[in-house]
């Protein structure tokens, strides 16, 4: 399957999720950060796949923002259509219900370390680079760099980068964190499907669940974790059975304190 300038491909129990802008280094502009919503909402609404990989078509993962695609907006049009919206992408994708593996198999910097930074695991192959140049640009990082990537990698390394604008090549990125494992050349992938292949012969409800409490322990997404995890105990409940029905026969429920 395809939307706009992601690829969908299923093989069993694992989706694999393709940025696909090779000749801009998957570069990120407006369509293909719908296309991520549109692919995020293809894979979740699968009942047979219980994880999910996320890499780059060609020898880049992300080069970030496409200059070209906000470069020329307004401070307001930017605010807005760009960074507020790539917040609400990249948040879509850190809440799938089932667990994320980033295949980084090229540079990962600004908006695409951001990206990689959504996934529950990063596999990268030993040549890339990872940083957040904005500040070289006279820019700040906009989707995440310095929220959900502090939660994740830690305050000071995400300073290193957004302040020394230190780039990191994969080896030194495993040490600080940012990535999980290396694996050599050409194989990120493929090693991302290993994972995710493990993954995916776990139960497939306790993995979502135990996202959903990391992510309350973490302080990201907080409210809403804690809400969906009370909202699936609570619709697994007899008391939840005898409300619906009162409510469909028009009458005073009789609820019994039934989980």
């Amino acid at each position: 399957m395809a939307s706009g300038t992601v690829r969908i491909d299923i093989e069993e129990h694992v989706a694999i999720l393709t940025v696909s802008r090779p000749e801009k280094r998957n570069a990120l502009d407006l369509d293909m950060l719908k296309a991520l919503v549109d692919a995020a909402d293809q894979v979740e609404a699968n009942d047979q796949v219980r994880a999910a990989v996320l890499t780059g078509e060609g020898k880049g993962f992300s080069a970030g923002g496409d200059i070209k695609a906000w470069g020329g907006m307004r401070p307001e049009e930017f605010g807005h259509a760009w960074v507020r919206h790539g917040h609400r992408v990249f948040e879509r994708l850190a809440t799938l219900r089932m667990p994320l593996i980033a295949a980084i198999n090229g540079d990962a910097l600004g908006g695409g370390l951001e990206l990689a930074g959504v996934a529950d695991i990063r596999i990268a192959e030993e040549q890339i680079r990872v940083g957040l140049p904005e500040t070289g640009l006279g820019m700040v990082p906009g989707w995440s760099g310095t929220q959900r990537l502090v939660k994740r990698f830690g305050a000071q390394v995400v300073r290193r980068m957004v302040l020394g604008g230190e780039i990191f090549m994969a080896e030194e990125a495993q040490t600080l964190g940012i990535v999980d494992t290396v694996t050599s050349t050409g194989n990120a992938v493929e090693a991302a499907k290993d994972y995710a292949r493990r993954v995916s012969a776990r139960g497939p409800a306790a993995l979502e669940i135990v996202k959903l409490m990391i992510a309350a322990s973490s302080g990201e997404d907080n409210g809403a974790a804690v809400e969906a995890l009370g909202s699936i105990l609570a619709a697994k409940t007899g008391d939840l059975k005898e409300g619906v029905s009162a409510f469909s026969e028009k009458r005073p429920p009789h609820f019994k304190g039934e989980w």
